[in-house]
């Protein structure tokens, strides 16, 4: 007896009734979407229902194949819509100037966002934080904690590679103890580094230089300064071979540069240029046609043997667009200051020649004859007068900022008083063991660190027990450290809001007279306790009383005048009366 089939031969050909799963068992094994794969909770599936499909098959084996195959393509997941291009959406990664009031934190973060769908399986893979969130309080941290978050989850190791390849501005200190390895490493992360801040507490060599050059192909600024106990191996021809090959690079600074020897500095980009502890320098050659700023500080030893002449000279031919202009080495003479003029740079906005004892009046003339258009000069160390100080107030009136002219032994206070009423846009002026008794020892900082200084200046007779009157309205820091022959002072500067008075030893309490309503700080280090006495009561009441009233002006409008509070009908402003409360100034003794 033959078996008989369930289906007769003509039902096998037609379409499977809905009706016959009705008694099948339930798989309730799986908690994803049987058609897109994605999570069940929270998910809405945009792929077509059974229903719809179904109603596309036909009887024939034909069709019933082509069935399969539209079926087939609906339940592929739709294509992922293309990424928009954003513009200036990476910040600078600074791990020391943080700004936590970001303007627009959103976009920033949107190059990221835009293929991130944040559903419950991405949540709990950042620990239940959104993830730009996560990348807010990531981005805030230095590269030591960076790195040890990344190892927390996947979620937050995706995120800190994102992070680092975003970066565009990375300040790392390097330990003594450490590696090559461990800069190599943080600086391979950063593809598209932009600007580097190195603090050595190791020694460094061409290897770092190396390393530097095949991580940050894109860098333009690189700075690299050394603590007390490292050493910069790193020779003049290496720095010249790595300034030719970063094209990008426009600003170099770099401290320790005693093993230079040398360089030879080709370069169509770079714009900033800053080499310090420089010494005995037997070839410089600056072919830098776009360079606006050098500073070039030697090594105060006497047996520096290098020719400033030289290279002041070929200077001022490769490097016609110089604006600022930082010389100190013990080496500088009046010889070097006729080369420099005679380079004729007509953009130069800033001189600084510090440390030159052999620079004189004549040495002011030929700068104010050649560059009438100075906004800083800095002579510090030299043996400028009062001559050349008057010079200086004929030559400079509507163009000179600040002037620095600390350690200069035959300026006196008739001098400095001079130049602060013939130089009206005057803000900052340093005038430091200018008025100085040679008999006293002074204890300060800047003295100490110029010792070399103290030996000439200790030779020049000076004039005892002077005083000064400055009367300014846009003068706003002033230093007089050192100034131990002044016995009286008188400042009326109503924009004066930093004054340096360290190691004034003879200045009288009862000579001293502050009309600065804005101070801010004041310096009183190694001064007598009666003087920081007087200070302290002066700074307190610094606010006059009449400026405490509020002002009315008169009926037809011509002036204002003062009215005691108790004349006044109107109520004085509570607000403006808390922030004159509230306004104090610091007096820093140690």
């Amino acid at each position: 007896m033959h078996r008989q089939s369930h289906l007769s031969p003509s039902d096998a050909a037609s379409p499977i009734p809905f009706m016959d799963f009705k008694n099948s068992k339930k798989n309730r094994g799986s908690y994803n979407c049987g058609r897109c794969g994605l999570p069940k909770k929270g998910h809405t599936c945009h792929i077509g229902t059974p229903s719809n499909s179904a109603t596309t098959t036909m009887a024939t084996p034909t069709d019933s194949s082509t069935a399969i195959t539209s079926s087939a393509s609906s339940v592929r997941p739709p294509p992922v819509p293309p990424r928009h291009t954003y513009s200036n959406l990476r910040r600078a990664l600074s791990f020391d100037d943080i700004d936590f009031q970001c303007e627009s934190p959103t976009p920033e973060i949107d190059e990221y966002m835009i293929s991130i769908q944040e559903t419950e399986q991405d949540l709990s893979r950042l620990g239940g934080l959104p993830r730009n969130c996560v990348w807010e309080v990531l981005r805030r941290l230095p590269p030591a904690e960076l790195s040890s978050a990344a190892r927390v989850c996947k979620g937050w190791r995706e995120t800190v590679r994102k992070l680092w390849r975003a970066a565009e501005e990375l300040k790392l200190r390097v330990p003594a103890r450490a590696h090559l390895g461990f800069a190599g490493s943080v600086l391979q992360k950063c593809p598209n580094l932009v600007k580097l801040t190195l603090r050595m507490e190791s020694d460094v060599d061409a290897t770092m230089l190396a390393c530097i050059a095949f991580s940050c192909p894109n860098l333009e600024f690189m700075e690299i300064s050394t603590a007390l106990h490292s050493v910069n191996r790193i020779t003049g021809d290496e720095l010249g071979r790595f300034v030719v090959d970063k094209r990008c690079l426009t600003s170099l600074k770099m401290e320790g540069c005693t093993n230079l020897g040398g360089f030879v500095l080709c370069s169509s980009s770079l714009s900033t240029l800053w080499l310090a502890d420089l010494h005995s320098l037997a070839k410089t050659v600056f072919n830098c046609p776009n360079l606006k700023e050098v500073s070039l500080d030697f090594s105060r030893q006497e047996n520096d043997s290098t020719d400033l002449i030289t290279m002041v000279d070929g200077l001022g031919r490769t490097c016609p667009r110089l604006q600022k202009i930082h010389i100190a080495s013990v080496r500088l003479s009046h010889a070097v200051v006729l080369a420099l003029t005679a380079a004729n740079l007509r953009w130069l906005q800033m001189l600084s020649l510090i440390l030159g004892s052999e620079i004189t009046d004549a040495s002011v003339a030929a700068i104010a004859s050649s560059y009438s258009k100075l906004e800083l000069l800095d002579l510090s160390g030299s043996s400028v007068s009062d001559s050349g100080i008057g010079m200086i107030c004929n030559v400079f009136p509507s163009t000179l900022s600040r002037l620095l002219i600390a350690l200069c032994p035959n300026i006196t206070s008739s001098g400095i008083q001079f130049a602060s009423a013939q130089l009206p846009l005057l803000e900052i002026m340093d005038c430091g063991m200018t008025v100085s008794n040679p008999n006293s020892q002074c204890s300060s900082t800047e003295e100490s660190n110029d010792s070399e200084l103290q030996l000439s200046f200790n030779k020049q007779p000076q004039l005892m027990y002077q005083k000064l009157i400055i009367k300014h309205g846009r003068l706003k820091k002033l230093s007089l450290w050192g100034c131990s022959g002044l016995d009286a002072l008188y400042l009326n500067c109503p924009e004066l809001n930093d004054l340096n008075l360290n190691s004034c030893t003879n200045l009288h309490p009862e000579r001293l007279l502050l009309q600065c309503p804005s101070l801010e700080s004041v310096h009183a280090s190694g001064c007598q306790d009666s003087l920081i006495l007087a200070i302290h009561s002066q700074v307190r009441n610094s606010f006059d009383l009449e400026n405490q009233f509020p002002c009315k002006r008169l009926a037809d409008g011509s002036k204002r005048v003062q009215v005691p509070h108790f004349l006044c009908q109107q109520t004085f402003d509570d607000n403006k009366r808390r922030k004159m409360e509230t306004h104090h100034c610091n007096v820093l003794v140690d």
